[in-house]
């Protein structure tokens, strides 16, 4: 067994990674900036200037703001400013009401909001509000993580991390570097009542599902798949199942629906898509309470592990790495070791990499619908002893080393192609 210090290390940084959102973590961290910027200033603002990097003007320009009926930035700038607290991290709009919303649209229509992105940084999430009133301005910079408040402005350098490829971590002062291996036996020898809050991943999250049945929100993927003639495509099966209900709580997160789930390294995608198949499976298969807290805990500490050298937000859609974690869990379920553990991992990395971030959106559970279809398939193949191999790709025989390939491709190789997404998106009429 893993010594209880490590032990409470990889628990402290498992509790500041896995946290309740409502909404889209990228427009809610700029409410979040927006709200701490107007508690310094101690009242409202009367023009508000957001400077943000281009991948969190990427995640925020589509996707619906919880309770409001409308998509992007300026309402969830304004209710920042309007009834944010900053207390609150990201569920900083949980006080939305509809007289409050009124509010918020008559700010957006007295053009008090600018948005700007902001040049020379090379920092992939950031975000710098400006708040003024009268001759009174104060600001407020959130840089790194999703929740980190900064003091000042960084340099044009990403701020570091441990292994000087940029800043990763909500706090990454405190972050231990991960492996697989470690990620492996803390999750399956970890003293239970020690890891047994991950439950809450499923409360949550299962909930959100649930919930997005009532309504028709986004594409209605989830709804879609239960519907007679998906049934007669796909069978009343595990696999629909999971499908369904990983994509309805994405359905119902980015089609604006004031439901919180908890999200997995800033995103609530990631987070879904670490726990709903997971879940599901574990019911159907009848695994017990203990084998689905070690599979949860498994899924989500390997998401972790894959953004300490990924970055929190990339070209690399997330749902890559969370469904990396859920084929782990779920092999697991199945009743594998670390060695197929390891095959599963491989064989997500030889199928998945490349597909790309273009924001944040209602169609995102399409791509998690793709992802977690990967994670069974992998898991599928690593319980048959089939493994991609090291003649293959990007694959290697050393697992960790087949990841940081992963990880490279998104966070370095695709810089470019990160540019060319945002000029298309916001090159569109």
């Amino acid at each position: 067994m893993i010594e209880k210090e490590l032990r409470d290390q990889i628990i402290a940084m498992v509790h500041r990674e896995v946290v309740p959102a409502i909404g889209c973590t990228e427009p809610m961290c700029v409410a979040l900036c927006t709200a701490k910027a107007t508690e310094k200033l101690g009242c409202r603002p009367e023009k508000i200037e957001a400077l943000l990097s281009a991948n969190i003007l990427k995640n925020a320009m589509g996707v619906g703001i919880p309770g409001t009926g409308m998509l992007g930035l300026p309402i969830a700038i304004a209710l920042g400013a309007i009834i944010g607290k900053s207390d609150y991290q990201l569920e900083v709009l949980k006080d939305l009401t509809p007289e409050t919303l009124e509010e918020g649209k008559q700010y957006i229509a007295e053009n008090r909001i600018v948005i700007k992105q902001k040049e020379g940084i090379s920092e992939k999430l950031y975000v710098e509000i400006v708040c003024s009133a009268g001759d009174k301005k104060t600001s407020a910079v959130i840089a790194g993580g999703h929740t980190r408040f900064i003091e000042g402005r960084p340099s044009p350098q990403p701020l570091p991390c441990r292994d000087g490829s940029g800043y990763q971590g909500e706090n990454s002062g405190d972050d231990i570097p991960l492996n697989l291996r470690l990620v492996y036996d803390f999750a399956t020898t970890a003293p239970l009542d020690e890891i047994s809050f991950i439950m809450e991943a499923r409360t949550y999250n299962m909930n959100a599902a649930r919930e997005a049945l009532k309504g028709n929100y986004g594409h209605n993927l989830g709804k879609s798949i239960e519907r007679p003639l998906s049934k007669g495509i796909f069978g009343d099966s595990i696999y629909c199942h999971i499908i369904s209900r990983t994509a309805s709580a994405c359905d119902a997160r980015m089609g604006g629906a004031m439901i919180p789930v908890m999200s997995n390294s800033g995103s609530g995608n990631q987070g879904i898509c670490a726990t709903n198949p997971v879940c599901v499976y574990a019911k159907e298969n009848e695994n017990t309470e203990e084998e689905l807290i070690r599979a949860l805990m498994l899924s989500h500490l390997t998401a972790i592990y894959i953004k300490q050298s990924l970055g929190k937000l990339s070209a690399l859609c997330g749902c890559v790495v969370a469904s990396i974690g859920s084929s782990c869990g779920i092999t697991y379920l199945m009743g594998g070791d670390y060695s197929r553990i390891c095959a599963s991992v491989k064989n997500m990395v030889a199928n998945l990499t490349g597909m790309i971030c273009d924001g944040a959106k209602p169609s995102c559970s399409l791509k998690i619908t793709s992802g977690v279809s990967t994670a069974l398939l992998s898991a599928l193949l690593a319980m048959e002893g089939k493994c991609v191999t090291s003649s293959e790709g990007i694959v290697d025989d050393d697992v960790d080393k087949s990841i940081h390939n992963l990880t490279s491709i998104g966070a370095n190789a695709m810089t470019k192609t990160d540019e060319m997404i945002l000029n298309i998106m916001t090159s569109k009429d």
